[in-house]
């Protein structure tokens, strides 16, 4: 049985539209009916709040694939998946206690390997695993960048957002010292203002230094981004003509065309 692609949406710096990515992108390949699996990994619980999947209205979360050893994986994923109201792909919500991991997984042995190991039960499933990844170092980032099959960098056309990709390039760095196989990735520019200046260069300087490694398409600025998150959607549900649902459908079909 074919195995789904493990997608990590991850950027070492915040603000520059992982969520977004990940939750709309996810959306994108669904309606297309890929089976799709969304993962919220950050203790922020971003995708899981934007989703109105709030923890005191669930009692499982991505806290029991890191923590619970007594039972097994099958019944775990049985447990922590749900399907948020109005879309079409399988959801994980993310808890605020996911920031205790880094102490309680201190002395396990491959820690960064957990979730590597999890997702071998239920890859099958899916077409697509998507992780919304937490911006900082730690077992978490670490345990998705070891998952992944690509690694999905949002950058915004900042030229301070550039700073973040250097931090995790020298992650990249240090993991692949000890990995198998180099870990694959490819830039996202986002947040894109066409008619700034210093946008445009930085995205020419992005394109220059990527070449290959950096998808062609490109996620602009557009308001209903905000305005979808503010009630509870992706922006594909509500405003399914907007520039940003066309530019994550054009996303999809790059992505697709990798494999």
């Amino acid at each position: 049985m074919l195995e789904g692609k493990i997608l990590s949406v991850a950027n070492q710096k915040g603000g520059v539209g992982k969520t977004t990515t990940a939750l709309s992108l996810g959306a994108a390949l669904a309606k297309r009916g890929r089976r799709v699996l969304v993962l919220d990994l950050d203790p922020h619980a971003s995708a899981s709040v934007h989703l109105k999947v709030y923890q005191e209205q669930v009692t499982h979360s991505i806290m029991d694939v890191f923590g619970d050893r007594e039972t097994e994986p099958s019944e775990i994923w049985r447990k922590v998946r749900m399907t948020p109201h109005g879309q079409a792909f399988d959801f994980v919500p993310s808890h605020t206690h996911m920031t205790d991991l880094e102490t309680d997984l201190k002395m396990r042995q491959d820690k960064g390997m957990i979730l590597k190991h999890m997702l071998a039960e239920v890859r099958h499933e899916y077409d697509y695993v998507m992780i919304d990844c937490p911006p900082h170092m730690g077992v978490l980032l670490i345990n998705a960048l070891v998952a992944a099959d690509l690694v999905i960098i949002p950058i915004q056309t900042d030229f301070l957002a550039v700073h973040g990709l250097k931090l995790l390039f020298e992650t990249f760095r240090t993991l692949n010292r000890i990995l198998d196989q180099p870990i694959a990735y490819r830039v996202l520019a986002t947040m894109f203002d066409a008619r700034a200046g210093a946008c445009r260069r930085v995205l020419n300087l992005l394109r220059k230094k990527m070449e290959t490694k950096i998808f062609e398409t490109v996620i602009n600025m557009d308001t209903k981004f905000r305005e979808a998150s503010a009630q509870g959607a992706i922006i594909s549900d509500l405003y399914p003509n907007s520039r940003g649902a066309h530019q994550y459908n054009l996303l999809a079909n790059e992505l697709e065309s990798l494999w």
